[in-house]
């Protein structure tokens, strides 16, 4: 997939992403403790929510840690997935106009959101440096 291509920039999408999955795992471990500490029955319900739990955890920064964003010199990618890998791409020829969308929680922890062609690529970290070296990718075609 990127074979012949210069990369440029191989980066992790920002760890905010981790936020939400992170915060349902810790909801259902707090549950699944609570549960365990109960009478017999209840603390095998407690025992199944905190292994859930862990799983969740697991897979969420699995699926983090399986996530790139690639700027090469001739496209822009966002690389994903554990068990089968699977790519979006624009080719830097065919972007037009780029844009940088940032939040005031994005523009407080350092991540935004880059839109260049069809390609949306959300909770970039650092996004005004990365839109700098898009944009001297692109001008340098």
């Amino acid at each position: 997939m990127l074979d012949d291509a210069d990369v440029r920039l191989d980066a992790h999408r920002h760890g905010i992403v981790l936020m939400r999955p992170l915060l349902r795992a810790a909801a259902l471990a707090a549950l699944g403790g609570a549960a365990f500490l109960g009478p017999w029955p209840l603390a095998v319900v407690g025992a199944a929510l905190l292994a859930l739990a862990a799983a969740l955890a697991v897979a969420s920064v699995l699926r983090w840690d399986r996530t790139h964003v690639v700027l090469t010199s001739d496209s822009l990618l966002v690389v994903h997935g554990v068990l089968r890998r699977e790519a979006a791409s624009v080719p830097l020829g065919r972007v037009g106009a780029v844009e940088l969308e940032q939040s005031l929680p994005g523009r407080l922890l350092g991540y935004g959101t880059i839109v260049a062609g069809d390609l949306e690529i959300t909770c970039i970290p650092a996004p005004r440096e990365f839109l700098r070296m898009l944009n001297r990718a692109l001008t340098g075609l």
